[in-house]
C-alpha cells in the first residue's frame, strides 16, 4: 500500500505519502491564494523526500471540503486526473474529519474552519474518528456553546466563540493525519468491497472524490440580457 493524500480545501496546502503503516513524508504550505501553484509542487516533494515514484502510488485520497470553491476544485481535480493516469483508486474525505483526526482527541469537541463571509464550516464530533453531526455553515456566534473547539476557523473568530475553548491542536487538515484517517478505513478490507461500500455513499469516512458544497459558488454565470423595449 502506497497511499498519496493531500488538501486544498483551507489555506494550507498540503501532501503526504503512506506506505500503510506509517507517514513516510509530508508537506504542508499555507497560502490561501496559490493553491493551483503549490499543490503539485508539493506532491512531487513528499514523493522525492519518501524515495518514490507517481507510479508506485497504490491509492490517492484527497480531502472533499467543505471549503472555498477555486481551493477545493484544485484538489479534487488534481486527484482524479492521476487517479486516472495511474489507473488507482481515489478516494475523498472531509476535510473536518482530517482536522478532527489529528487532534487524537477522545471526548467530544467541534472542529471549524474558515468559510469566509464571517462564517465557519463546522462538525460536531464524539472523539478523533467519531463525526456525529455535520458539515454545517454558520456564524461562529451560533456554534454549539458548550463544547472545545478546534481548528484555524475557531482561533479566527476567538473574540466571539470564547478563546478558552480553543484546543490546542494542530489547526488546519494535514495530509500526514488525512492519510492515516484513510489508511485505518482501507487496512483489513478488500478493495472491491471498500470500492463498494464508497460507491453507495455508506461508508463512514471514505467517500467519492466529489466537492462538499454548503454553499453556491461566488463566481455564477450572468443571466441573459434583458430584452429592450422598442
Amino acid at each position: 500500500m502506497l497511499v498519496l493524500a493531500f488538501d486544498t480545501a483551507t489555506p494550507a496546502v498540503t501532501a503526504a505519502l503512506h506506505d500503510g503503516e506509517r507517514v513516510l513524508a509530508e508537506s504542508t504550505a499555507v497560502d490561501a491564494r496559490r493553491h493551483g501553484e503549490l499543490l503539485v509542487p508539493t506532491i512531487e516533494r513528499v514523493l522525492a523526500e519518501a524515495g518514490a515514484a507517481l507510479a508506485d502510488v497504490t491509492a490517492i485520497v484527497a480531502g472533499s471540503g467543505p471549503g472555498p470553491y477555486t481551493g477545493l476544485r484544485v484538489g479534487l481535480v488534481t486527484a482524479q486526473a492521476l487517479a486516472t493516469s495511474l489507473s488507482v483508486p481515489v478516494y475523498g474525505v472531509c476535510t473536518l474529519d482530517a482536522v478532527a483526526y489529528g487532534t487524537g482527541l477522545s471526548e467530544p469537541f467541534l472542529v471549524a474552519t474558515d468559510a469566509r463571509r464571517k462564517e465557519v464550516f463546522w462538525g460536531h464530533y464524539a472523539d478523533a474518528r467519531t463525526r456525529l453531526s455535520g458539515p454545517a455553515v454558520d456564524k461562529p456566534q451560533d456554534l454549539p456553546a458548550d463544547l472545545p473547539l478546534a481548528g484555524a476557523g475557531a482561533r479566527m473568530y476567538a473574540e466571539v466563540v470564547g478563546a478558552s475553548r480553543l484546543l490546542d491542536v494542530p489547526e488546519f487538515p494535514f495530509a500526514g493525519a488525512l492519510a492515516a484517517l484513510a489508511v485505518e478505513q482501507l487496512a483489513g478490507s478488500g478493495a472491491q468491497e471498500v470500492a463498494e461500500v464508497v460507491a453507495s455513499g455508506t461508508h463512514p469516512v471514505l467517500s467519492p472524490p466529489r466537492p462538499i458544497y454548503l454553499r453556491r459558488p461566488d463566481a455564477q454565470e450572468p443571466s441573459a440580457p434583458k430584452k429592450v423595449s422598442q
